[in-house]
């Protein structure tokens, strides 16, 4: 697909400084400034902001499954995500994936198909789509097998996560919903306790497993972060471990020892929807004004994405322009994009046409390409 060359005007442009009025153009896949030639679109009523980029997302789970189960076509189940990522106004899209021994769409060849999927699919995409791998700590005879996943599919970020009950464990008690749990993937529920069991008897070899396996991914370049932190001192355990991104931290302890530190602090745009986590942990609104959020991610819902940042900015929780970094210039920085999530000259095209009365999505770029488009502004666009 080639991308477009067009001068838009008309439109609220949101630029690093704030909202303008001045044309925005587009040739060759990059925002450029004034040149002759092109064609103006007109595109009065609308606002024109930088493509979101998601940090952090695993909404595309549901378009893989639909039903249980039914987990065969992972190509275009894909495609069907990139879809709906499209039509939020999502331009670059880190996809984050499991490596659990929660087994099923979390394990770890589950992880292979979805990896195998994205090669597939990648070059008939629009969206730039990355991958992330979530990978499970205690799964300490996997550590190999991970790092070997990681570079056969050139996998850029690890994100470390202990979804294991301890405490159920710890006090000898069955952990809620694991019947579901093991009959849902297929797996004896008796033999699947005994697994958990055997994971957490072997946590006290965790740590140093850890060191060696950082340090590994280290030398290679891989981003990490640490998910779910509780407590400023085990932010600052994954810290020294070179784990520097922390990923939706459940404190305001653990957030704010990161932010001090200068680690890149990862919230959920559901939280600031909801007005607080499902969870009861910290809330990123007020995290936000505090000044302490790099990066506010879909999680596991895309349109909250952009919701969270009008919210942010209608509530005076901070201007739009901030409120909008938090879901592109942020987020792109935070994962190393410098070309992008800012409309300025040099930048990749990308970026989101929203109605100024509804805040709905009308058009996203990427690159300058077309991912998605619908209603007056295809028709302005198709000219």
């Amino acid at each position: 697909m080639s991308p477009l060359a067009l001068r838009l005007t008309g439109a609220e442009v949101l630029r690093p400084s704030g909202l303008t009025s001045e044309p925005l153009v587009l040739a060759e896949g990059r925002i450029e400034g004034e040149l002759s030639g092109l064609r103006d679109v007109d595109l009065s009523g609308y606002m024109i902001l930088p493509g979101i980029v998601d940090a952090h997302g695993d909404g595309f789970e549901r378009h893989l499954a639909p039903r249980r189960g039914a987990m065969k076509d992972i190509d275009q189940g894909l495609i069907a995500a990139e879809a709906e990522i499209a039509a939020n106004g999502i331009t670059t899209a880190v996809l984050a994936q499991f490596y659990s021994w929660e087994g099923g769409m979390r394990g770890p060849e589950f992880a292979t198909r979805v990896f195998e999927g994205l090669e597939v699919i990648t070059a008939r995409v629009v969206t730039d789509l990355h991958t992330q791998l979530r990978f499970e700590i205690p799964m300490l005879e996997d550590y190999d097998a991970m790092q070997q996943m990681v570079a056969r599919f050139a996998i850029p970020y690890v994100v470390f996560n202990d979804h294991l009950p301890h405490e159920d464990l710890a006090k000898g008690k069955r952990p809620k919903r694991l019947t579901g749990q093991a009959l849902r993937i297929g797996r004896n529920p008796e033999k699947h306790l005994a697994f958990m069991q055997g994971l957490h008897a072997r946590m006290d070899e965790v740590a140093e497993a850890l060191e060696g396996l950082t340090a590994a991914l280290a030398e290679t370049g891989i981003r990490m972060g640490s998910h779910d932190d509780k407590t400023s001192t085990e932010r600052g355990i994954w810290r020294l471990r070179g784990v520097d991104i922390a990923e939706f931290p459940e404190t305001g302890a653990a957030v704010e020892a990161a932010h001090h530190a200068g680690d890149p602090v990862i919230m959920g745009a559901p939280n600031v929807v909801r007005g607080g986590s499902h969870n009861g942990n910290a809330s990123a609104a007020e995290m936000v004004m505090m000044g302490y959020v790099t990066a506010l991610a879909s999680d596991y819902h895309y349109p909250s994405l952009r919701r969270a940042a009008f919210l942010m900015a209608d509530g005076g929780v901070c201007d739009l322009a901030t409120a909008w970094g938090l879901i592109s210039s942020g987020s792109a920085d935070m994962l190393g994009f410098a070309d992008r999530g800012r409309l300025v000259p040099g930048q990749r095209a990308d970026l989101v046409v929203l109605d100024k009365q509804t805040r709905s999505v009308c058009a996203t770029l990427s690159a300058g390409c077309v991912s998605y488009m619908s209603g007056e502004v295809a028709a302005r666009l198709i000219g």
